[in-house]
């Protein structure tokens, strides 16, 4: 009696499983809060449109507000990253240009404008927001500022986070009132905020 012939061994699949659902509820909560506002966004209907159960959900996010920060941080990793290398003038007020992009029309930037709003009263989404999004971002973009200032391509004439305050705060300020950012705010605020004045 001939030996039987080995099994190829089965290939687990369940990680790339997860990582379907995962994306999934990452892409199902930003078309829900697009489409129908944080308020009503909800994680059983976030189960529904992924296609999940909402106890997987909850196993691996406790909120939709960390599904929402997860959603976040992907995007803009893809989509709005800080310049790393030897930034120049020019690719620095391209960055605050991406960023003016990003949040009046990026469905990701409806993201971070929602989690700001939120974060007004909620201090728990404040927390989340500053540890896991803000805080590492503002920390890259300091680093942008130092190595430009270093480099002789900016003079910013404040500190470094007032300085990004500055120069996003305006932008988010038209995105979160609805109105479109003005025609060459971005220039103007990278002219006055980064370069000294000729004398």
């Amino acid at each position: 009696m001939s030996a039987a012939k080995p099994q190829p061994r089965r290939v687990h699949s369940g990680n790339r499983r997860d990582d379907a659902a995962r994306l999934a509820v990452l892409h199902a909560a930003d078309d829900l809060l697009v489409e129908h506002g944080f308020g009503a966004l909800t994680v059983e209907a976030i189960a529904r449109r992924a296609g999940v159960a909402k106890q997987t959900i909850y196993r691996w996010w406790p909120s939709k507000v960390e599904i929402l920060l997860d959603t976040l941080i992907e995007d803009s990793e893809k989509r709005l990253p800080v310049p790393a290398g030897s930034p120049t003038a020019d690719s620095i007020r391209g960055y605050v240009r991406g960023f003016a992009r990003f949040v009046t029309r990026d469905p990701a930037g409806k993201v971070l404008l929602a989690l700001l709003a939120e974060a007004q009263h909620d201090p728990g989404t404040a927390k989340s927001l500053h540890e896991r999004f803000l805080g590492p971002r503002r920390v890259r973009e300091r680093e942008l500022l130092a190595t430009g200032t270093e480099a002789g391509e900016i003079a910013p004439k404040l500190g470094p986070d007032a300085t990004i305050d500055a120069l996003l705060g305006p932008v988010v300020y038209c995105a979160l009132t609805g109105a479109s950012v003005p025609r060459g705010l971005v220039d103007t605020l990278c002219e006055d905020l980064l370069r000294p004045r000729a004398d």
